[in-house]
């Protein structure tokens, strides 16, 4: 046996269905639910928010016009994942992109409408249940160990996208309603998300709602800690460029560098 075949009878394998919809990535692509997805999901969050605030206020496309390119740009890459070489960064550049619009989409709604906070909270809480509730479980097989990893699909992407904007609006609810700023608030938001992230651990996330209220949690936290990046209001102030640069490019580094190890597995 040669040593690439002793690399293939080691490697678990990954069957992949006949037919699968657009929306539905490889099972390369899409990463282990284990400690390197959420520490990558947590510089998503931040590098998303960052991102969402250049297009919408330095570019000046506004929050509702700011969607269009993100929604092309995530259409373009669900095509190249799908003609491509399958690899986890087709995910990470999604959900990079779908983070960026959920923070327009609640911008929209808190700034752009000026609707209550607490009823912009309630209205996405509300459709993020449903929403969920289609939602396919974890894909666990030999390949992703006792931790799974999201079956993406339509459902997946939209629950992803309210699950951002909902957090978005928990974050700058906390920072300006209830008056913490950006460091109390990502300080408070980022201890939640520990909590939340020891019990899915600990659980090896196996409800629905230990990933979503996990997920929902990091987009609060990433919000503050991206707006006190970039605005000097109780933050660093490193202006949404600098901090949009910065963010982006050390996520986008993270998970190059960052190999998939078999410790994720479990």
């Amino acid at each position: 046996m040669t040593s690439n075949e002793n690399i293939g009878a080691l490697a678990p394998a990954l069957k992949e269905p006949a037919h699968r919809p657009i929306t539905v990535l490889s099972q390369r692509s899409t990463p282990v639910l284990g400690a390197r997805y959420w520490v990558l999901i947590t510089m998503c969050s931040i590098a998303g928010c960052n991102l969402g605030d250049f297009i919408s206020l330095y570019l000046n496309l506004g929050h509702w016009i700011g969607l269009a390119p993100l929604a092309l740009l995530f259409a373009i890459l669900l095509i190249g994942e799908r003609i491509g070489r399958p690899s986890e960064m087709w995910y990470w550049a999604l959900l990079l992109v779908v983070r960026a619009a959920a923070t327009n989409l609640a911008d929209f709604f808190s700034h752009t409408l000026n609707i209550d906070y607490s009823w912009t909270i309630a209205g996405l809480e509300g459709l993020q249940v449903l929403l969920v509730l289609g939602v396919s479980p974890r894909q666990r097989d030999e390949a992703s160990g006792i931790y799974g990893r999201p079956a993406t699909d339509g459902w997946y992407w939209a629950a992803l996208a309210i699950a951002g904007a909902l957090g978005t609006a928990i974050g700058d609810c906390t920072a300006e309603t209830f008056q913490l700023g950006t460091a109390a608030s990502t300080a408070v938001l980022g201890a939640i998300y520990a909590v939340l992230l020891v019990v899915g651990f600990r659980t090896h996330w196996s409800t629905q709602a230990s990933y979503w209220l996990a997920v929902v949690a990091v987009r609060a936290a990433g919000t503050t800690a991206g707006d006190w990046l970039a605005f000097p209001d109780g933050g660093l102030g490193l202006g949404l460029i600098i901090s949009t640069i910065l963010t982006c490019s050390i996520f986008i580094g993270m998970p190059m560098v960052w190999q998939r190890r078999l410790a994720d597995f479990g």
